[in-house]
């Protein structure tokens, strides 16, 4: 059988029933309790079909917080809530990991009980704002965490790792992206440390796989995924050398059998982030993911070339519930309003229609 979207992949110690993969995509409905709830349970059962799901960036610690009504996992109340979340994907035939998250700098103290922002630097984000409950203001300058602090932070994606197993999921995904916390440590516009998780790619990417190895001591390399996104300019970050960043991050999750290896691209078919593909490609053997801008001939066409295992699609998994059997189908897909992206409650969320059997 020649490989497509629509063939299983075995990802580590995940089988998956096709290589279309919901991204993590965050939609503020878990209210300011952070806590997920039945509107949750019912949207990503909805996307079930997807052969893995990604929940949204999830708070990996009570004062992580960025997007006001983002959902955590940092104790046993949040825990119950997902729990409802895993049931219904896994009674709908699906598997869901969870993205466990920090935002670092892109946090605000009004988000989070007057808790100044951390960051591996004391580098604001620049020319920008974040929506607190005074409205728009523009974000605060972090403080640079300790040395002795960093083992605190590892503790703290560890206990999210065994509150995800305690919650069902099937795997979790580390958040290493879009200029989060564990970003702010990667790329080298932001972090200027000289201690040793500074300086060379080895020492910045430190921090990155401390927390792998702590999530892989609770559940296995083979339920243990990665995101990265060294052209991704968002939350005002880049690096100097993303090659040789993308080289050693994948070498590392090689070493370490990760299951999936996920690269997320600004827009995957610039010849910059081709490139960065084909290095992942010949340094991890794993389950490599793509994501950025794809529709379903170009997912195919990257799938069959052999430069990614499977692709991940966010906002067509948002307007389309039932992506992977529109994909099947050759379907006519549902437009996206973008402006219930962040909006409460089920309107743009789980009321987008799917295909008449």
């Amino acid at each position: 059988m020649s490989t497509s979207l629509l063939t299983p992949i075995q990802a580590g110690d995940l089988k998956l029933a096709n290589r279309i993969i919901m991204a993590p995509l965050t939609r503020a409905r878990a209210g300011l309790d952070h806590l997920p709830n039945a509107l949750l349970a019912e949207y990503y059962a909805q996307r079930a079909s997807a052969g893995l799901i990604l929940s949204e960036a999830t708070m990996a610690a009570a004062d992580g917080c960025a997007f006001t009504a983002e959902a955590g996992i940092y104790d046993e109340k949040r825990v119950e809530g997902w729990k409802l979340v895993t049931d219904a994907v896994h009674r709908a035939g699906g598997q869901i990991a969870v993205q466990i998250w920090h935002p670092g700098r892109a946090a605000h103290s009004l988000l989070n009980g007057g808790s100044q922002p951390v960051s591996s630097s004391n580098k604001a984000i620049r020319d920008d704002t974040i929506h607190t409950p005074a409205g728009k203001v523009p974000y605060e300058t972090p403080r640079p965490l300790r040395t002795d602090e960093l083992p605190g932070i590892v503790e703290t994606f560890r206990k999210a790792a065994v509150n995800a197993k305690l919650a069902g999921f099937d795997s979790v995904q580390v958040h290493g992206a879009h200029g989060y916390l564990l970003d702010q440590f990667l790329r080298d516009s932001v972090n200027d440390r000289t201690d040793n998780y500074g300086g060379s790619i080895e020492n910045r990417a430190r921090l990155l796989f401390e927390v792998i190895d702590a999530v892989i001591s609770v559940f296995g390399a083979g339920r243990t995924g990665l995101r990265i996104s060294p052209l991704v300019p968002f939350n005002d970050i880049s690096d100097s050398n993303p090659e040789a960043l993308v080289r050693y991050v994948a070498e590392q999750a090689q070493l370490r059998g990760l299951a999936y290896f996920d690269l997320r691209h600004d827009q995957y078919d610039r010849p910059a982030e081709r490139r960065l593909a084909e290095i992942a490609r010949a340094a991890y053997h794993g389950t490599l993911i793509l994501n950025g801008g794809f529709d379903q001939a170009g997912g195919e066409a990257t799938v069959a070339a052999g430069l990614a295992d499977a692709i991940m699609y966010g906002k067509l998994f948002i307007a389309n519930p039932d992506l992977v059997e529109r994909f099947r189908r050759s379907a006519e897909l549902n437009t996206l309003d973008f402006s219930t992206l962040y909006t409460p409650g089920a309107k743009g969320y789980t009321d987008y229609p799917a295909l008449a059997a």
